[in-house]
């Protein structure tokens, strides 16, 4: 069965049943590693999903921050999506044109500034496209939104509470890298970082998540993945990744199947891998 949860995920039927709704909101926040050599919002210029907007993952971030796209101020927030002509009132989709990659972490920051009424698009856009859905090229016509948040501290974790975590070994340290980073067989396409994972962290690629269109697994087989890898899902969590975005599809797994108490840590191993004084494990 497809999803359909306005709050987690909404199938590609479900928005094309929804696209003319007026308190709809669609952002397209694609986003790449350098060595995907893509290009996202030369790529959203040239065909997005009708009305979406483009929410751009570097500059919508704590610029202050040396880290890679940490989540912004609340303030910047704010004046971003009002920009977008997002606010109060509307339901939000966000989407991705890898399928499901980076569009999870947008679900996530907007859960962290107390906005709940936000979907992925199950399979992106490219699943869209493969059904005959509409794209084209044009500017959305936007009208400044009032938004209220209240920030949802309890839904990220920083490298205190996560060093913490791992010694006292008191949570579920869900690592999303590919196997051979999290054994530290591979080199982190971030220079300056070491090899490995955080001690006492699992390893659930989250590409194990996703069926081969792109779409995430039913509950039944998340629950198998996730407990394949040895997490015990009857405790709190705490998601990573190598800069805080795929993290947020294991994030998103764990809503869908129910795991309410779970957080992540937004530098993940960005941050993790450049400091000595972090012990980093390697191997299985």
């Amino acid at each position: 069965m497809p999803y359909n949860d306005p709050k987690t995920l909404v199938s590609t039927d479900w928005l094309a049943q929804h696209l003319n709704d007026p308190d709809l909101r669609i952002l397209d926040a694609s986003w790449y590693l350098p060595d995907m050599a893509r290009d996202p919002k030369a790529e959203y210029d040239k065909a997005h999903i009708p009305g979406a907007r483009f929410f751009d993952i570097e500059e919508i971030s704590d610029q202050r921050s040396a880290l890679p796209h940490m989540a912004p101020p609340v303030e910047k927030f704010m004046s971003r999506m009002r920009a977008m002509g997002v606010g109060d009132g509307h339901q939000v989709v966000v989407y991705d044109g890898a399928g499901l990659f980076s569009a999870a972490r947008i679900w996530w920051l907007f859960r962290l500034m107390g906005k709940t009424d936000i979907a992925v698009l199950d399979g992106g856009l490219a699943k869209w496209i493969s059904q005959g859905h509409p794209v084209d090229d044009s500017a959305p016509i936007v009208r400044d939104r009032h938004m209220t948040t209240s920030r949802q501290n309890h839904l990220v974790r920083d490298v205190t509470q996560v060093a913490s975590a791992s010694k006292l070994e008191d949570h579920e340290i869900i690592d999303a890298r590919s196997p051979a980073r999290f054994r530290g067989d591979s080199p982190e396409p971030r220079k300056g970082l070491r090899a490995g994972h955080i001690p006492n962290s699992s390893n659930v690629h989250y590409a194990t998540l996703l069926k081969p269109d792109g779409t995430m697994k039913d509950p039944t087989a998340i629950k198998a993945v996730f407990q394949a890898a040895g997490v015990d899902l009857s405790r709190p969590a705490i998601t990573t990744c190598g800069s805080g975005v795929t993290a947020a599809i294991l994030s998103l797994a764990l809503e869908v199947i129910g795991h309410r108490n779970h957080a992540l840590y937004d530098g993940s191993w960005a941050e993790w891998g450049m400091f000595d004084y972090l012990k980093a494990e390697t191997g299985a």
